[in-house]
């Protein structure tokens, strides 16, 4: 038989013993970390954002008040005028010919009203020594008084030819700039005719129409006067056709009293300034209106915020805990990349910006604070509601 060595049975005998062991317990799952924003509390302007079209601040369609040939245009189209500037110059002749006609037969009545004065005079005189009638006295008065009367009708008509001398010669009734002339030398035109001679528009500073909702006004007004929103400075920015800003800021001038029936919006008018004539009347703009001030909005960076399946805004947060909740939330605008929020959420929530696709709501997380920045702002419509 042969010798085995005397170390197998121990061996085997610990082979065994090994086998019937339970298997040791894995490690914990790490945490998965998220980076997180700490928000607060913070008056937040309200500004909604609405389409507008440019208008000039003043228009004067250029007509002649008195009839003739254009004989002179003094003007170059698409230059800036002062106000009575001269544009245009009609035909005078005739008109001087009716002002001289009219100095003349002045001059005929006041050299009659010489003579009448005269006799209502010595009648004034005599009549208290009986040598003239009573009769004769009040006739004489009343011929003196005829011709005061025919020579006040001459002096009007004669101002009347002045007056329709000076308006041969048409000028600008306001600054502004001036567009193309619809008439040229040699034209005839009429007094108040339809067709205006040319087109002044006042464009420095320049009105901007921009058009709301009545409902989110309403809204508006209410939220003011119950004092949930605080009210704000009426400034307006614009947003080019481009998509470009306006270098200049705006102030919300008034707002009209009556809603369009047709559309249901109510019109609110703004004035810039427009030194470099950027604004061109016609032009189709996007205004920001500040409407309000949220005095305890909370602001959030754009990439926290996710949208359910209700399409709810919401935002991930980590609790005292350390576990992740979801907040629903009432947005009101967006600006410079960062969210504001009046609902939702309070001072000293940490958001989850970063990490946010690992978790869910009860998850156990580690934390740490975001260094990034806010994306690009978009260009959102603030709720009103």
């Amino acid at each position: 038989m042969q010798n085995f060595p005397r170390h197998l049975p121990a061996l085997a005998t610990l082979l065994l013993a090994a086998c019937g062991e339970p298997p040791a317990a894995p490690p914990a799952p790490a945490k998965p970390s998220v980076a997180v924003v700490t928000v607060r509390q913070e008056a937040v302007p309200l500004r909604a954002e609405l389409p507008g079209r440019v208008t000039a601040l003043r228009v004067s369609e250029v007509r002649p008040q008195v009839g003739g040939v254009i004989v002179r245009r003094h003007f170059e189209e698409g230059s800036d005028v002062k106000a009575g500037a001269l544009l245009y110059e009609i035909g005078s002749d005739s008109y001087a010919a009716r002002q001289e006609q009219a100095a003349a037969e002045l001059a005929i009545e006041q050299a009659a009203l010489v003579n009448l004065r005269i006799i209502a005079e010595r009648y004034r005189r005599l009549i208290d020594s009986k040598t003239v009638t009573q009769q004769d006295h009040d006739l004489a008065q009343a011929n003196y008084e005829q011709g005061l009367a025919r020579v006040k009708a001459r002096q009007a008509a004669l101002r009347t030819a002045q007056i329709d001398l000076q308006r041969t010669q048409i000028r600008a009734p306001i600054a502004g700039r001036i567009g193309r002339a619809a008439v040229t030398e040699g034209a005839l035109v009429a007094s108040e005719q339809a067709e205006p001679l040319a087109r002044i528009q006042q464009v420095d500073p320049i009105l901007v129409d921009v058009v709301q909702s009545s409902q989110q006004l309403t809204q508006l007004k209410r939220r003011l006067g119950s004092g949930a929103l605080q009210p704000g400075k009426a400034a307006v920015t614009l947003l080019l056709e481009d998509g470009q800003p306006y270098p200049h800021a705006g102030v919300l001038k008034f707002t009209e009293m009556n809603v369009d029936g047709a559309t249901g919006s109510v019109t609110l008018r703004a004035s810039f300034p427009n030194p470099d004539g950027l604004l061109m009347p016609g032009m189709y703009v996007r205004a920001r209106v500040e409407q309000g001030v949220q005095p305890d909005a909370v602001r959030l960076p754009q990439q926290a915020v996710r949208h359910n399946e209700r399409n709810e805004a919401t935002a991930l947060v980590v609790g005292s805990d350390g576990k992740v909740e979801q907040r629903v939330l009432d947005l009101i605008g967006s600006d410079a990349g960062l969210w504001s929020a009046r609902a939702g959420l309070k001072a000293g929530d940490k958001v989850i910006v970063e990490g946010g696709n690992k978790v869910a709501p009860g998850t156990a997380v580690s934390v740490t604070e975001w260094q990034g920045r806010p994306a690009a702002a978009s260009a959102a419509v603030p709720k009103e509601g």
